[in-house]
């Protein structure tokens, strides 16, 4: 994993992408700074850092379009493979590497708060929480883009798709409030989550028995819910779109 995770480091400051990563990232959050604290006169920190939140889904997308996709083109994924490494350990250490450097850009950032400790007031405690929840949700972010990336081997579509994907989690509260959360809406929707599940299964192992199996169990999961637990299912589309929301987890360290 040590060998995976150093060669991936050094790789973002051999490449491009390092370089355009924190280029980007530097730019939007300094235009952010600059307009919403120093121009302002606003020494709320916590405010600047929300804000570049956004900046991650925009750029985390390029941090992370390689890291198995290049392999994948290159063939160098059968070597990776074929190594006497375990594949946790490989992603383990693709996903440390991304990880490592989005927090060096991150570092970067302490410098606009030891702006406001010298000019202004800092709530140190809040800053502090506000970053380890960063830190947390950049890592998410780079898990999603590193699954992504694992799925094709053209950098563009993995890029692209982990975009859409983030900005699907991004968005997921304002869907959760406008889902309705009847019986019969909810009752159709956890159907189609077990024939998708089920489908899943297909794919995967190409028995039929094992994916019909796992659909009649959860056909009658849904049915016994239904006869005696009527209300479990009742706003349970809106539950389980909250299970993937990354902001409101977020908004909890930054309280």
């Amino acid at each position: 994993m040590l060998a995976v995770f150093k060669r991936e480091l050094r790789n973002y400051f051999l490449t491009p992408t390092g370089y355009v990563f924190l280029s980007i990232f530097l730019l939007l959050s300094g235009i952010f700074f600059t307009t919403g604290n120093l121009l302002s006169g606003n020494t709320r920190y916590i405010g600047f850092l929300g804000s570049i939140l956004f900046i991650f889904l925009l750029i985390v997308p390029v941090l992370t379009m390689r890291l198995l996709s290049d392999e994948k083109r290159l063939k160098t994924d059968q070597l990776l493979l074929t190594c006497p490494v375990k594949i946790s350990a490989i992603v383990v250490g693709k996903f440390l590497a991304a990880t490592v450097f989005f927090s060096i850009g991150l570092a970067v950032t302490l410098l606009y708060a030891l702006i406001i400790v010298i000019h202004g007031d800092l709530d140190v405690a809040e800053t502090i929480g506000a970053y380890i929840g960063f830190i947390l949700a950049g890592g998410a972010f780079i898990s999603v883009g590193l699954f992504i990336s694992g799925l094709t081997e053209n950098q563009v579509v993995a890029a692209i798709s982990t975009f859409a994907a983030l900005l699907v989690i991004w968005l997921i509260d304002w869907v959760q409030q406008a889902v309705p959360s009847d019986l019969t809406s909810n009752l159709i929707f956890t159907g189609a989550v077990i024939a998708a599940l089920a489908l899943w299964l297909y794919l995967s192992t190409r028995n039929r028995i094992v994916a019909a199996a796992a659909g009649l169990a959860g056909a009658l999961g849904i049915l016994l819910l239904y006869l005696f637990s009527r209300e479990s299912l009742i706003g349970l589309m809106g539950k389980t779109l909250s299970w993937f929301s990354l902001l409101e987890r977020y908004q909890s360290f930054s309280s």
